[in-house]
This record gives structure tokens, sequence and C-alpha cells, in this order.
């Protein structure tokens, strides 16, 4: 495969599969210059690795786990690599209407008060993703799946009522 196939695949994939890297930023970032960053710190290693991505899962899998472990790293590590290429979204670009976007900015804030793998299964769970799609991405099993789902939504519930 030639370089300009490779980027024309590269660049579908991150048309397909932007949406969910944004949210999956959205959900380790506090404000808007930090999800960019993060979004753009994704998609390069995104690009690193994807010559090497053999298909043994599906493109998403393969997209959200990267996304997901990009994020945990960066805050970790707290530090930004070079950046080679500019890439920004906002959440008007994804959601124009304002009261959405607000009841949105609300919920990501009390999801961001939970742990990484809390984060992670209801940012899936938010995303219709199976719970059989859920075990894989995760490595859990898919009854522990349930049970967390349900942990964390009641979770949520009693963060938003006080």
């Amino acid at each position: 495969m030639n370089q300009n196939e490779l980027e024309q695949q590269f660049v579908n994939l991150m048309d397909n599969h932007k949406q969910m890297v944004y949210k999956v930023c959205l959900m380790y970032a506090n404000d808007d210059e930090g999800i960019s960053d993060l979004f753009q710190e994704v998609a390069l290693n995104l690009w690193k690795s994807f010559p090497h991505f053999r298909g043994d899962c599906k493109p998403s899998t393969w997209v959200y786990r990267v996304s997901v472990n990009t994020c945990i790293s960066h805050l970790r590590h707290e530090r930004t690599q070079p950046q080679m290429v500019t890439l920004t979204m906002s959440m008007a670009d994804l959601f124009p209407d304002e009261q959405e976007r607000e009841q949105l900015r609300e919920l990501y804030q009390l999801i961001n008060r939970l742990g990484e793998l809390e984060r992670a299964l209801i940012l899936l769970w938010l995303d219709d993703r199976s719970y059989e799609e859920m075990a894989e991405m995760l490595d859990i099993s898919v009854s522990n799946v349930g049970v967390r789902i349900n942990r964390i939504k009641a979770k949520l519930k009693q963060m938003s009522n006080n």
C-alpha cells in the first residue's frame, strides 16, 4: 500500500470515529483547550500506530483503546507531545443546540468525577455499545459490565442529587 492510500484510509478512519475520540477526550479534560490537546494527541498516536493495525478487532474497538490509553497516559505523565498536525473540534460542532450542550457539560462534569474504568464504561454505554463490545474493549466479563454499569448509573444519579 502506498503512502497516499494509507493517508486516505486514516482520514476515513478519523472521519468515522472522530465523535468517539472527542467524547473520550471530553471525559479526561476539563476545558476546550485540554480537549483539543488530547484530541490532537490521540490523532497523532492513531496515525503512528495505524500502519501496524492488524484488524484483529473492529476498528472502533482499536480507536477506542488507543484513545483511552492516550488520555490516561497523558494524565499520568502530564506532558504534551510535539504536534505535527493541528486538529480542532468543539462541542458546538457536535451539538448545535445550546441547551443540549449545557446538559452534556453537566453530565460530563459528573462523569469526570468517576474513576478511570467507570468513565470508560459509561462513555461506551452512552455510545450505545453492547455489553459484549464493552467487555471486549475493556477486557472484563460481560456480567461485570452489567453490574458496573448499574452501579455507575446509581452513583451518577446520587451525585446529581447532591
